[in-house]
């Protein structure tokens, strides 16, 4: 049995490492703990054989901690999406929630969750949830701000790292799935006006880099 903060480790060095390790420092950042604090789980971890660290260099997981992070990873998006859908949590009362349960919860849990919820692919942020096998499909998307005036585009996922954000974008009715028109940008990083459901809106352009869309190909 691994401990919470194993677990808390290994998810956040998978979210964070891309095509290269991820640093000592971003992982701090990330989970709100002193360098020192990484530096000595790290090595642990290493001893684990579930990342692989070398000083300056970063760290990245092994096979079998990008499983146990995987695994976690599900835990907590299948929670989200029941909190979230079944029983009406609020974005930053779903997060913290799924948070504290995603460790506890045993396999038989997971899989009767699942079933319940309808076998999901996506939690509610539009993050893909990771099979059973350990499998997960990235959503090819790009950051609203990228994409052009005329443009029409489906929202694929959302950061979910501000629930104030979420709320926001709740209230704009731009969640994943949601299909909106972008009728002018405005240049120098200036606002975007959207069409969203046949409603003009204006957001900025920081709210624009939160938002992951894909551009429908014109008809």
């Amino acid at each position: 049995m691994l401990s919470p903060a194993v677990e808390d480790y290994l998810k956040a060095i998978y979210k964070l490492a891309d095509e290269q390790p991820a640093t000592t420092t971003d992982v701090a950042r990330h989970l709100d703990v002193s360098s020192a604090s990484v530096t000595n789980m790290v090595k642990r971890l290493a001893e684990m054989q579930l990342v692989e660290y070398q000083s300056y260099r970063g760290v990245s997981l092994t096979p079998a901690g990008e499983k146990i992070a995987l695994e976690i990873i599900r835990h907590h998006r299948l929670l989200e999406t029941y909190l979230r859908e079944v029983m009406g949590y609020s974005w930053e009362q779903m997060h913290d929630e799924a948070e504290q349960l995603e460790h506890h919860i045993s396999e038989e849990f997971e899989s009767k969750l699942d079933e319940l919820l309808g076998y999901p692919t996506h939690d509610p942020h539009g993050h893909p949830i990771p099979s059973r096998d350990g499998e997960i499909v990235e959503t090819v998307a790009i950051a609203l701000h990228e994409a052009e005036a005329g443009d029409a585009v489906v929202v694929r996922h959302l950061s979910d790292t501000n629930t104030e954000l979420l709320r926001y974008l709740e209230d704009l009715g731009l969640l994943p799935g949601a299909v909106a028109v972008i009728q002018e940008k405005a240049p120098f990083s200036g606002p975007l006006t959207l069409h969203i459901s046949g409603e003009p809106h204006v957001i900025g352009h920081e709210v624009a880099t939160h938002v992951f869309v894909s551009v429908e190909d014109a008809e």
